[in-house]
C-alpha cells in the first residue's frame, strides 16, 4: 500500500510512500474506534468537582412537621435531596476515577483502524521533512497553505522541534504531534493529516 507524497508546494510526488497493509490497510472497525476513543478522554478526565451529600449539609435534624394531622406529606428533615438546599443524593466527590482499562492490543488495534481509515479517504499524506528555521507563526501559516491545506491540519514529525511548536501555539487548526504521542482523538478529530516520513516509519514501528 502507497500514502501520497506531496512536495513543499503541494504538488503529488512521481511516486508514493510504501507503507505495511498491517498498519494502514486494515478494515475500518467502528465499535473499536469509539472504545478506544472514549476510554482516551476518560483517562484524560479529573476529579475536581466536590458536591455536598445530606449529611454535609449544615441543617437541623429535627423533624419539620408532624407526622400526622398537617395534611402535608411526611418530612424527616430538610437535609432530604428533594428539598431546596438539601443535600444531593449521589454527590461528586474528588475521589472518582472515571479511568477505563484499556489493553495495549486494543490499544494498537484501534489505532491501526484510524489510520487505514485515514489512508483509504486519502486524508493522510506524507512529506519528507516539514521543519522551520526560525519561531514564527507566519512562516508556518504560509508553510501550510503552500501545501494546499485551508483547514485544520495535524502535522506528525519525527522528533521534537521547537521551532514548529512555538509556531503553532496560536493557530487554532494546527496541532504539531510527535509520531510516538499520536492519540486517537487527535487523528479523528483533524481532517487532514501531514507526517514526515521518518514519522511514518516511527508508527509502523510502534504499531506494528
Amino acid at each position: 500500500m502507497e500514502l501520497k507524497l506531496i512536495d513543499k508546494n503541494g504538488k503529488l510526488g512521481n511516486s508514493g510512500v510504501a507503507v505495511s497493509d498491517s498498519t494502514f490497510g486494515r478494515e475500518f472497525n467502528e465499535a473499536l474506534v469509539h472504545q478506544v476513543v472514549v476510554a482516551y478522554l476518560a483517562n484524560a478526565r479529573t476529579a475536581t468537582r466536590a458536591q455536598l451529600g445530606r449529611g454535609n449539609v449544615h441543617h437541623t435534624t429535627h423533624k419539620p412537621w408532624n407526622q400526622k394531622g398537617t395534611g402535608r406529606a411526611r418530612a424527616g428533615m430538610s437535609s432530604s435531596p428533594i428539598w431546596r438546599g438539601g443535600g444531593r443524593a449521589f454527590p461528586n466527590s474528588p475521589d472518582e476515577n472515571f479511568s477505563h482499562k484499556l489493553n495495549r492490543k486494543v490499544f494498537r488495534a484501534g489505532m491501526r483502524s484510524i489510520l487505514s481509515e485515514l489512508a483509504r479517504q486519502e486524508r493522510i499524506a506524507v512529506v519528507e521533512e516539514f521543519s522551520l528555521e526560525v519561531p514564527k507563526t507566519k512562516l508556518l501559516s504560509e508553510k501550510i497553505k503552500g501545501l494546499g491545506y485551508e483547514s485544520g491540519v495535524l502535522l506528525l514529525v519525527d522528533g521534537f522541534d521547537e521551532n514548529l511548536y512555538l509556531s503553532a501555539r496560536n493557530l487554532p487548526n494546527v496541532l504539531v504531534v510527535e509520531a510516538q504521542y499520536a492519540d486517537p482523538v487527535s487523528l479523528v478529530r483533524f481532517e487532514n493529516v501531514v507526517a514526515t516520513r521518518a514519522a511514518v516509519r516511527k508508527l509502523e514501528e510502534l504499531l506494528a
